[in-house]
Formats: structure tokens, sequence, C-alpha cells
């Protein structure tokens, strides 16, 4: 089999190396040229056979446009986009209708796993038609982890299914890191606690609150101890919001992931312990930038 792979940034060009990995072709093109495989986009539609499949892997929103837009002048019918980005769920609905009156297939599939997916493999969540999906499987059981595909795949179900459930993946996520990360500012400020890294990392096996966010927590703690490189601001990179406004649209309920999301505002106006440990989380998944702590006064 041979992909092409638009966008080899942190996850994409970790992406492109599993896919190799596990025997899949890979062609990819970034405007990186320390990375890119071929100059251009034209380049690589022609270096794949028909019928094409083309990953993007791009930031959501105009991005995601402008690439969907120009290989939708560059495809021919019968090939398939694979939108592995996080665009909202809506956007997969415009960009498979414009694509669909060309006889393109489109398929969107929500990725997790960060910065640890090459060697971890991802959790993968596609949507879109049956036949598309599985004609797309070898690729996403290369990119997922090892054993019962049923672990760490879902076909959800049509187009914008599986951005739909990495938002309310990523949703609940805001709400994982928020009580983590006020657990540590509550056992920081009490004075009998010794050693708040040592009672995080004795909750790593055999305890109900167990996970890998606590494993990366505790990691976090181990190269910067007390946070002291980390300020206490933290991004959102939109899910968590339309998560939120779709729990209002639905008369969802979702109290502790509309908090978090309201925390990471607040955030933004005072530094505090729980944000750096946030910060210091997203930084240990995803790669996501942290902000440095502003010097201390003298």
């Amino acid at each position: 089999m041979h992909i092409g792979l638009i966008g080899l940034g942190k996850m994409g060009f970790n992406m492109r190396a599993r896919l190799r990995d596990a025997g899949i072709d890979v062609t990819g093109y970034d405007r990186n040229p320390e990375v890119t495989d071929v100059p251009t986009p034209a380049e690589l539609v022609r270096a794949l056979p028909t019928p094409r499949i083309i990953w993007v892997m791009v930031p959501a929103g105009d991005v995601t446009d402008a690439v969907v837009n120009e290989l939708s002048g560059l495809l021919e019918s019968g090939d398939m986009i694979i939108d592995g980005g996080n665009s909202r769920f809506t956007e997969d609905q415009k960009h498979g209708a414009s694509l669909a009156e060309k006889g393109i297939r489109f398929v969107d599939c929500g990725v997790s796993g960060g910065v640890w997916g090459l060697a971890n493999g991802y959790g993968l969540m596609a949507g879109g038609e049956a036949a598309d999906v599985d004609a797309a499987m070898p690729i996403f059981d290369a990119l997922r982890p090892e054993g019962t595909r049923s672990e760490s795949f879902v076909h959800v179900g049509d187009l914008g299914a599986g951005h739909y459930a990495k938002m309310v993946h990523n949703g609940i996520e805001y709400g994982l890191m928020q009580s983590y990360a006020e657990g540590y500012e509550l056992l920081m400020a009490k004075d009998i606690i010794k050693d708040v890294p040592g009672t995080f990392a004795a909750w790593q096996k055999g305890t109900v609150v167990r996970s890998w966010l606590l494993d990366l927590m505790v990691k976090a703690l181990e190269e910067d101890p007390g946070l002291a490189k980390i300020a206490g601001f933290v991004d959102d990179s939109g899910e968590g919001r339309w998560t939120v406004e779709e729990a209002i649209s639905n008369s969802v309920p979702a109290p502790a992931i509309t908090a978090a999301l309201f925390a990471r505002f607040a955030s933004r106006q005072d530094d505090s312990p729980a944000m750096k440990m946030v910060s210091a989380l997203r930084n240990q998944f995803g790669g996501h930038a942290t902000k440095a702590a502003k010097p201390a006064s003298s």
C-alpha cells in the first residue's frame, strides 16, 4: 500500500515513520524542506498510485480548508482524503459534500496519542462511509497500538462522527487534567504533606485514579519539581469550547468539562499551581508549548 501524507509536524512526522515501519509506503509533503519528500502537493499526487489515499494532518480551520480545496483540484474520482487533524465535525460535512461532487471520497478521523504515538500507537475514531473506512483499514491498523482493534479503533458513524467523538474525548481530557491539577494544588497547600511527587507516584499502581495522565504527571514532576520553569498559563485549542457548545445545544449537563474550560480562561489572568500542572501535562502528552515562568523578583 502506498499513501500520501500532508503535514509533517509533531504528529504527522511520527505517523509517517510508524506507517513506514509497518510496511506502508508513504510519500509526505510539508512546507518545511527539511522533512518533505516532494516539493509540492501536485508532485505528491503524481507520486501516488490510483485510487489515491492522502492523509491530511494539518491545523484545523483555514489551513485544513486550504489543503482540502487544493487537493480537490488535483485528485480524481475514486481518490480519498482522510482528515486526521482536529477539525470541527461541521467542517467535515462541508468538505465531504464538496468533494462528493467530484467523486472524491472523504473520511474524518480523530487521532489521540500525541508525541508518544510513534512508540505507543494512536487511538483512532473514524467517520464516513463503511466502504471508505474499510479501504483505509490497513492504515488505521498500522497506526493504532497492537492488540484487539476495538480497543484502539472505532468506526463511530457518519461523516463528522470521528471528529465529534474526538471532540468529546478532548473535553473529558480537560476535566481529567483539571481534577489532577486541583488535587496537586491542594496537596501542595497542606503543611503536613511532605512528599507531593511521591504521593502521585504511589497512585500509579492499584488505585482507582491510575491512568496514563497520572504517569505523565509524575514524569513532569520528576523533570521539574515544583514546576518552577512553567507559568500557570494554559491555552485551549478549540475542542473544549466545542464540547461545551454541543452540551448546551443538546441540553446535556457537562459541569466538570465546562469548569475545566473556564479554569483555563482564568489561568490567563493569574498564575496558579493547578494551571502549571495542566500546562505541564499538555506538554507531556502532546508536545504543546509551555510558557516560561517569570523570573523571580529580587
